[in-house]
């Protein structure tokens, strides 16, 4: 399944694109490949890729976390998704002028509609429970639709509040973790802020300030761990065949429920299926998975290691391993 893709991540470690990869393809019923390719760390000292690796998957936390879960809120009656913010964060927006963001349904937060900005420095304005108080407080201001780490930061609160627990106390499957073994770990960046190299702690700021599990980010795979959630969709046994259907449908034209539909420049190729879903990490990971060619498949590098101030080769290289991973399999 993954020879032509090997061989394009090869290329792309030679010419110093990515320090290296660890890739893997599954298909509905089990049939798997995982291979490692490069060096998983540069500094301080080489260490070569490990199929077994852990990395930073970034905002591939959206989508195998809070998505998720989310929906299981949903199958246990816990919530509705298109209940407002306000009914599960009461305090959300506290005596701002309406129209506001406490209004804004779980629906439009996870399909990135609900018009709050894309991102904000919360890291520096503190940190644990009083920077969530903050940012219940914050008057945001509301405008056109925009991919959001804010809406998904609101939805990781939503689901501490509903369970009345940290994400951390959230169980996770087996090669899925808040905090991995940092000698198994794949590096990130050297952090100015920190102060080092960062390994088996998260690379986002704002996830880190908040305690290093948020909704938007703070996930850490491997890529069986990530494979094995792949298949657990194909399957149809990751959530209700209800729940996976108003996940899977299209909510906006490029996006179901927080995963990317197949559109003009996506991420998972050109070939993949009308019916294909996917969704990439700033560090450098991407899950993608076709359920009408029975394939889904997983790309987990480390691009910003040492430093994130370099081209993003991933833009151009992520849709030529899917197409050749397609071509592959069919």
């Amino acid at each position: 399944m993954l020879e032509r893709a090997r061989a394009l991540l090869e290329e792309a470690v030679a010419a110093g694109a990515i320090p290296g990869a660890v890739l893997g393809a599954v298909r509905a019923g089990g049939e798997r490949e995982v291979v490692a390719v490069g060096r998983m760390a540069l500094v301080p000292q080489s260490e070569p890729a490990r199929a077994d690796a852990y990395y930073d998957l970034a905002s591939l936390t959206k989508v195998l976390f809070t998505v998720r879960e989310i929906l299981r809120a949903a199958e246990a009656g816990k919530l509705d998704l298109d209940d407002p913010l306000r009914r599960h964060l009461p305090e959300a927006a506290w005596l701002q002028p309406e129209p506001n963001f406490a209004g804004k349904t779980l629906r439009e937060l996870l399909t990135h509609t609900a018009g709050l900005p894309a991102w904000a420095p919360l890291y520096t304005w503190g940190a644990g429970e009083e920077l969530k108080a903050r940012v219940l407080q914050e008057p945001w201001p509301i405008g056109a639709p925009v991919y959001s780490d804010l809406g998904y930061i609101l939805l990781g609160i939503v689901l501490e509040r509903v369970w009345g627990k940290p994400l951390t106390g959230f169980d996770l499957p087996l090669g899925l973790t808040w905090a991995p073994p940092p000698e198994g770990t794949a590096p990130t960046e050297r952090c100015p802020w920190r102060g080092r190299v960062l390994r088996g702690e998260v690379h986002d700021e704002n996830a880190y300030a908040l305690g290093g599990a948020a909704g938007h980010a703070g996930l850490f795979g491997t890529a069986d761990g990530v494979l094995d959630q792949l298949e657990a969709i194909l399957e149809g046994s990751w959530l209700s065949a209800a729940a996976l259907a108003e996940m899977a449908r299209p909510h906006t034209a490029e996006r179901a429920l927080g995963w990317s539909r197949r559109h003009p420049g996506w991420s998972g190729g050109a070939l993949a299926s009308p019916s294909a879903l996917g969704h990439t990490g700033f560090t450098g990971t991407g899950a993608w998975l076709d359920p009408e060619r029975g394939v889904g498949w997983v790309l987990l590098s480390n691009r910003v290691h040492p430093t994130r101030h370099r081209e993003n080769a991933l833009l151009w290289l992520r849709p030529r391993v899917g197409n050749a991973i397609l071509a592959e399999v069919t």
